[in-house]
């Protein structure tokens, strides 16, 4: 350190110069370049941009100019920076993949999602889009303070009008010295909303507003995770979330399956995303990916991962969220400058901060109208004076000496202001005609009511907010468009397998000796009635398939076994297996005893709750129990019925609780009763007899009923048939039911049943030797209750039906629910409608005469329950 000053140098510790340096530095970089203002969420560089391409007239219906001129104009008056760093803004504003709502409107090459460079500022063209005309409205009405640019010669903006609350919609981020911004984008909707909500209730809490404003809504779309990140970021300023691509599953070329990427995370580069994936699988981390191309057009995203023949892809998918940007991080930290002051915001505060620079915004533009209608006023009512008394005006202005002598008497003889004589002495004749007169005076009386209503805008605080509301209605009319980032509530560390896997129909397959296997339902295509089928599974000796239903990877299936016991699972935790396989054994996935097996199973979304599940054993019993009762089915199972010794469950479905009960048995028996007629029991009653059975027969079908549909029954040697369900007349629980097919050599007997809700559907038939065909239900021939059939399925010697499910509105629709909301059922080498039986229509006490019925009216005494 100098020990003496020597003329205009002083000594300073080099600590200390340091310290007020950097700290000067510091302070220029957050204010003047790295964070956005609260009032209009704008850099200066952006504000800037926007100001200069104002000034030249580069509105969004102006021609394009270059964007060279445009950085050029920005340079020189307002922004003194490189061009580089001006030009990367102007080319950002203009990206649809980076702004929600692009401010700039560029012709030429704007860059890519894949990375690719800009051209250079001497190709591109730019002017600005009309949602950016509206941060820059009313700025010539004195709302907002001006400065002097850096070298003086300049005025600009400190901040924009920003009728637009741009802060939000488009998002910021940046890094300043010692803290950072990353404002995630939102929908214009939600955000104008909200701000109503505020204003009309200042009380608003965050959960009212945050049901308005559900999260952030991002370019490229994509499926955001984490609905506690969103409700932090939103009450404190800091959350974290997860932004996942959207995919889905096709099958390509050869039979390949491929994942289709159409979506990706915002802000990632899709190029660098594939060359991630191909170090993946080049350094094995990442197996079962056979190929992978890029065929993106102008219609959208669409990055193609074909997967290997056996590669799963579940684990494919969890594989590349796992290791690659298709799952990113979002890490809100919203903070902001307010009175240049960086502060961390949360959504209230923002939106008041915004809220209240409109209001300021929205005083001073109607002050400033208010003193041009005075003005204007003032003007005209002095025009109006001496339109009035025009000779005594003109023979005052004839008879003076000078324009200054007339200016003088004008106000001394009527009592005028300066602008008054001074506008009298500057009127054309022609307003002196009578015409023009009562246009002046008419122009007052509007200028007076104009007055008004601008006072009484300035002397009431709620018009100032209606103002501000109908601006946002305006802006949502014209601006406003549907949310694009679908939000799950779920927290990344709550989510389960099921939130990796896009829901998708599938076929579930289980044969004889407990081989099960899933794959996607458009394996099976549709064929004529007769035909060969496709082999749908290649059998092992002593093998045969015994159970297939159709259902949604996102639903529960419960398994019921012969023994009255019930496992449940999520479809997607059935291993998935080619066409040809025969699965893996089912012991694998469920803690099945020794002797015990699959009979039946059952399959629902997961989210429902309510309704009874229906169960009837090979015996006649049935049993309805209420689906909360299952609510807590542990991975070892529970007791879903009490069974006698002789007796097994065999059939299950879910109820809506008023639908009726039919049963059809294999010696070509059926009958329907009301479901009221059995009472809901707890989970390991026995239940109460369903119909009355011969020695030698058994129950191989139950379904429930509800008006509309067809009567399906397949025999064992491939013949079936159609009939309306209103030749079923209904009976009382116990009888022994009707006739329903003439059953004989030829056809075999019953093994397969159901309703088709219509004729749309398609049905899926599988034969023990493994055969499936595919076809639809119209084709089945319509025939009466006691007929035999027609063939449906042609099957080789020894060959037999054992099973039947459906696709489609023949009983279930794409949720695997079918019409009445009713999840899917199979039945064991029976039934297999994936949905409850449907009633056609009321049964009158004539229906009951029928010939054919062979039971009683009176109900027969119910089992004891256990």
């Amino acid at each position: 350190m100098m020990e003496n000053s020597i003329g205009n140098v002083r000594p300073v510790t080099i600590e200390d110069e340091m310290q007020v340096s950097y700290l000067d530095y510091a302070m220029s970089v957050i204010v003047q370049r790295a964070l956005p203002d609260v009032r209009d969420g704008l850099k200066p560089v952006h504000r800037r941009i926007l100001h200069a391409m104002n000034e030249l007239g580069l509105g969004a219906g102006a021609r394009y100019r270059k964007s060279a001129a445009v950085v050029g104009e920005v340079l020189g008056k307002y922004h003194p920076h490189g061009d580089v760093a001006v030009y990367d803004t102007l080319v950002r504003m203009a990206q649809d993949f980076s702004m929600r709502y692009p401010l700039i409107d560029g012709q030429g090459n704007f860059g890519s999602v894949d990375g690719d460079s800009p051209a250079a500022m001497r190709y591109t063209e730019a002017r600005m889009t009309a949602i950016a005309e509206e941060l820059l409205t009313d700025l010539n009405r004195d709302t907002v303070d001006m400065k002097e640019n850096y070298d003086g010669t300049q005025r600009e903006p400190t901040v924009l009008p920003a009728k637009l609350p741009h802060l939000l919609l488009n998002g910021a981020n940046g890094i300043a010295v010692g803290m950072a911004t990353n404002i995630p984008p939102h929908n214009l909707r939600e955000i104008c909303d909200g701000i109503t909500l505020l204003i009309r209730n200042p009380d608003a809490t965050l959960t009212e507003l945050t049901e308005i404003i559900k999260g952030p809504d991002f370019p490229t779309a994509g499926t955001l995770y984490g609905g506690v990140g969103i409700r932090a970021a939103y009450a404190t300023g800091r959350g974290r979330m997860i932004l996942r691509a959207e995919t889905h599953v096709e099958e390509v070329r050869s039979g390949r399956t491929a994942i289709i990427v159409t979506e990706l995370p915002y802000q990632v580069n899709k190029a660098l995303l594939q060359e991630r994936i191909a170090e993946l699988v080049n350094e094995r981390r990442l197996e079962g990916i056979a190929d992978m191309r890029d065929e993106s057009d102008r219609q959208g995203m669409r990055l193609v991962i074909e997967l290997k023949r056996d590669a799963q892809v579940d684990a494919v998918l969890n594989g590349l969220f796992k290791h690659t940007a298709m799952q990113s991080a979002i890490s809100v930290n919203m903070l902001a400058l307010v009175d240049d002051q960086p502060r961390v915001l949360s959504l209230e505060q923002m939106l008041r901060h915004y809220i209240a620079h409109r209001r300021n915004v929205v005083t001073r533009r109607t002050q400033y109208e208010l003193r041009g209608a005075r003005e204007r006023a003032h003007i005209r009512e002095g025009l109006l004076i001496a339109i009035g008394h025009i000779d005594e005006v003109i023979a005052l202005i004839r008879g003076s000496a000078s324009s200054e002598a007339a200016f003088h008497g004008l106000i001394g003889r009527f009592g005028l202001s300066e602008e008054q004589a001074r506008a009298i002495l500057e009127m054309r004749l022609s307003r002196i005609a009578a015409l023009e007169r009562q246009r002046l005076a008419d122009e007052l009386e509007e200028l007076r009511q104009q007055i008004a209503h601008l006072e009484g805008i300035l002397a009431d605080a709620h018009r100032v907010d209606e103002v501000i509301i109908g601006e946002l209605e305006d802006l949502k009319a014209r601006f406003g468009d549907e949310r694009r980032t679908r939000i799950v509530p779920a927290e990344i560390d709550d989510l389960t397998d099921a939130d990796l896997i896009a829901p998708e129909e599938v076929v579930v397959t289980m044969t004889t000796r407990g081989y099960i296997k899933r794959l996607p339902a458009t394996t099976y295509q549709a064929q004529g009635r007769g035909g060969k089928g496709i082999l749908g599974m290649v059998m092992r000796e002593a093998d045969a398939v015994e159970h297939v239903f159709v259902t949604n990877t996102h639903d529960n299936v419960l398994f019921f076994t012969n023994k009255g016991r019930v496992f449940r699972l999520k479809v997607y935790e059935v291993p998935e297996a080619g066409r040809t396989a025969r699965g893996v054994p089912v012991a694998n996935i469920i803690a099945a005893e020794p002797g015990e097996r699959v009979t039946t199973a059952l399959t629902y979304p997961a989210d429902r709750t309510d309704g009874y599940i229906v169960m009837a054993t090979t015996r006649g019993t049935i049993k309805r129990t209420a689906l909360q009762e299952f609510r807590n089915v542990r991975r070892t199972g529970i007791i879903a019925i009490g069974l006698a010794e002789d007796d097994e469950l065999a059939w299950v479905q879910l109820s809506d609780g008023d639908e009726h009960i039919l049963l059809i048995t294999n010696d070509g028996r059926a009958i329907r009763f009301r479901q009221s007629d059995v009472r809901a029991m707890g989970r390991p009653a026995g239940g109460v007899r369903g119909i009355e059975l011969r020695d030698d027969d058994v129950v191989v079908a139950m379904g429930l009923a509800k008006p509309g549909g067809d009567v399906l029954v397949v025999t064992a040697n491939g013949y079936g048939k159609r009939t309306s369900l209103a030749e079923y007349p209904v009976q009382r629980r116990g009888g022994c039911g009707v006739a329903t097919i003439r059953p004989s050599d030829k056809i075999g007997p019953i093994v397969a049943a159901s309703i088709a809700a219509d004729s749309h559907g398609e049905m899926i038939l599988m034969s023990a030797g493994g055969k499936v065909i595919r076809q639809p239900v119209g084709q089945v021939s319509r025939i009466g209750r006691a007929t035999q059939g027609v063939r449906v399925m042609d099957l080789r010697d020894g060959d037999s039906v054992v099973s039947m499910a459906f696709i489609g509105n023949g009983a279930t629709d794409e949720n695997g629910e079918n019409g009445n909301g009713e999840a899917s059922a199979m039945a064991p080498s029976a039934e297999a409608d994936n949905g409850a039986i449907d009633v056609v229509e009321q049964v009158s006490d004539a229906d009951l005469a029928d010939d054919d019925v062979a039971g009683s009216e009176e109900a027969e005494p119910e089992t004891p329950e256990e």
